[in-house]
């Protein structure tokens, strides 16, 4: 586990970045702090600052440059990187006020009723346009499925520990790629926030693995909300099934569906609209209006909505929506938009926003030549030593992350262990038939560690 910095040396970071909200970069920061702090120790500091979701950060290696967390809607940050139309600001000035002041209103079925499939659109169509040319990875026919398959250790940190931060889990996204590739779970927090980020992985697995079969039908949604919630309610046989008791959505004057009949009448009709929807990211988007609005399930139906609007994506081999960077805050004030007033612009500017951060990022990995990495090139010795004893020994994901922590604490110097780690991990979960050689593994050897790491737990 990265070790725990002290406050006082990221606070400094931190009114830098308030300072300039326009961005910065590791050159300015550096020299604002008055070059005190060597290069790679500030470059640590500033990724711990971005996994604990207290800094933004755009763009790729020299070119990064550093923004404040978005921590309040209407910050500067917030207003470079995410420009909300004047409809959506009215949501967020009428959903902000305090809660005795905002009318009770119930479920108004008229707001599903009104859609009708190809004829009404909650997406422009420029804005669908614009949507396909960003998100466009494949050229000519490939199976459903086959660009989410391509890039899914990726997809399972990335959606898992975005859609889990929405809901107000504290794990970073290292914390999440370790739960995720060696099961390492961060001592001290709650048990709930890896369930619930394991419980994504699975889902993300089951939409994938089902790229063919799944979409918008009971078996599919139902069992995305099973794969989610499981372990997490009080009622265990509620996982997977359709609300039976009235629930209430905190901090919001909305009341939904109390009667078990018309959830399931809407839940149907809902689905049955969606599968009648011809273009993706309309589908993408109104299942993340209508599902969160119905609650068709006793909990866990935000979660449920962000994976279902990434059915159609996965299906048509599009860039997948992961949420990167969304602001808690701001997404849920969306959500009170359409619960309270049936409008959706500020969801709406959300979704065209996180797509196309998804679409970069995604872009960017693909792009991206890289340079040489000095850390690299300095410890290659002890990676292709750590990475190679790993795979020739047979160690399972536990054994391994076991094994780097105490390598690592044996043989470095304590400024050069947490990243060495970092570096080290990513150089496992990269290996594939094509690139083993380079530290010194036979072709049986790789065989025979690859069925033990891929054995399930």
């Amino acid at each position: 586990m990265a070790k725990q910095i002290p406050e006082e040396d990221l606070k400094g970071i931190e009114e830098i970045l308030r300072a300039h909200p326009n961005g910065v970069d590791l050159k300015f920061i550096s020299a604002a702090m008055g070059n005190t702090v060597p290069h790679r120790t500030l470059q640590y500091r500033l990724r711990y600052l971005a996994e604990q979701g207290r800094a933004v950060t755009e763009g790729q290696r020299r070119g990064m440059k550093y923004f404040p967390a978005s921590a309040t809607v209407g910050t500067a940050t917030e207003a470079k990187v995410l420009s909300l139309s004047r409809a959506a600001q009215d949501i967020q000035k009428n959903v902000s006020r305090p809660l005795l002041s905002r009318k009770i209103v119930g479920y108004n079925r008229d707001f599903l009723d009104s859609y009708r499939p190809n004829e009404s659109a909650y997406l422009s169509e420029a804005e669908r346009i614009r949507l396909h040319e960003t998100g466009a990875v494949q050229t000519g026919f490939q199976p459903a499925g086959t660009y989410a398959r391509n890039i899914l250790d990726r997809l399972l940190i990335d959606l898992s520990w975005n859609s889990s931060r929405l809901e107000g889990n504290t794990y970073s996204i290292l914390d999440t790629k370790r739960l995720i590739a060696f099961g390492k779970e961060v001592q001290g927090k709650d048990r709930f926030e890896a369930q619930m980020i394991l419980n994504h992985k699975d889902a993300i697995e089951f939409l994938v693995d089902n790229a063919d079969e799944i979409g918008f039908n009971r078996f599919t949604i139902r069992n995305l909300h099973g794969v989610l919630a499981n372990n997490l309610l009080p009622d265990p046989q509620a996982a997977g099934r359709l609300r039976q008791i009235e629930v209430e959505v905190g901090q919001s004057a909305f009341r939904p569906l109390a009667v078990p009949q018309l959830i399931e009448e809407c839940f149907n009709q809902i689905l049955d609209t969606a599968m009648a929807i011809s273009d993706p990211f309309e589908q993408s988007f109104f299942v993340m209006v209508h599902l969160p609005y119905l609650q068709p399930f006793e909990d866990v139906n935000k979660r449920v909505s962000r994976l279902a609007a990434n059915i159609p994506l996965i299906k048509a081999n599009l860039v997948p929506l992961t949420f990167a960077d969304v602001p808690k805050d701001l997404y849920v004030q969306a959500t009170l938009g359409v619960y309270e007033l049936n409008k959706l612009e500020l969801l709406r500017d959300i979704y065209l926003w996180a797509y196309k951060r998804s679409a970069e990022r995604y872009a960017a990995v693909r792009q991206s030549l890289g340079e040489p990495d000095p850390f690299r090139l300095k410890h290659r010795d002890a990676l292709r030593e750590v990475v190679g004893t790993i795979v020739k020994d047979q160690f399972d994901r536990a054994a391994a992350f076991k094994y780097l922590e105490t390598w690592t604490s044996e043989n470095l110097v304590e400024d050069d262990r947490d990243e060495f780690q970092r570096v080290a991990e990513d150089e496992i979960l990269a290996l594939h038939e094509g690139n083993f050689a380079r530290y010194q593994v036979r072709p049986s050897e790789f065989e025979a560690w690859r069925k033990v790491w891929e054995r399930k737990a």
